[in-house]
């Protein structure tokens, strides 16, 4: 018998709040801290918990106000909810192709909707990967926030949220299968010429080189399987 992971925990505490009537559609939850210490569980597992079952549309965040249960019908709720315990952990070569299909969308965009501003940013985010990978060094954070400044250039904000939503998972493997721990010349040109075509505005050549930079992982990825 396996044992159920603290967030999916936390999940159906907070659906037998909604069975009970203790929350309702529309309501506010209480903040993390106070769930937290309602539910007896680490705020770290709440909020991961809330993340997901906002990903899934059943809560909802308001800025500035906090976070809701969607105003949906109770019983579609609990299926929803239901549905979600069920949803196995994405392995790590789902992960990388919603990372592709993701990233492809976000460049092509960039290179249409990037200002001079957004340049100046991308290119101190860039030069920020290079020192690092230059000298040696572990740059997989860098490196992500290269690829995160890309999302912010789209413009797109659901496109960056997706992504960002699966990042935890991606580094979590990255980290696991030591992915990214030797850095090679291809991957700084690789990295170079993303930038110099979203500085073009070339959206074909853009996307193309997005795929063709995240081939090597999707290939390792794959290689796990098989």
């Amino acid at each position: 018998m396996s044992i159920e992971k603290p967030v999916d925990v936390i999940i159906r505490q907070i659906k037998a709040l909604l069975v009970a009537g203790e929350l309702k559609p529309g309501d506010k939850l209480p903040p993390e801290r106070k769930l937290s210490e309602q539910l007896g569980v680490g705020r770290t597992h709440v909020r991961e918990a809330l993340r997901k079952l906002e990903f899934y549309g059943i809560l909802r965040t308001r800025p500035q106000s906090g976070t809701y249960v969607a105003s949906i019908g109770i019983a579609a709720l609990e299926n929803l909810i239901t549905d979600v315990l069920q949803v196995d952990t994405p392995s790590f070569v789902s992960l990388v192709e919603t990372r592709v299909l993701l990233e492809v969308a976000c460049v092509k965009l960039a290179c249409e909707r990037r200002t001079a501003e957004d340049l100046v940013q991308l290119e101190a985010s860039l030069n920020n990967y290079l020192e690092k990978a230059r000298h040696g060094v572990k740059a997989v954070e860098e490196d992500l926030l290269f690829h995160l400044t890309i999302a912010d250039l789209s413009k797109n904000k659901a496109l960056k949220s997706l992504l960002l939503i699966i990042i935890p998972d991606i580094i979590s493997n990255y980290s696991i299968f030591k992915v990214c721990d030797t850095i090679t010349n291809k991957a700084l040109h690789e990295h170079q010429a993303l930038f110099a075509a979203i500085k073009a505005g070339d959206a074909a050549a853009a996307g193309t080189l997005m795929e063709e930079h995240l081939q090597g992982v999707m290939s390792f990825a794959r290689s796990l399987v098989q």
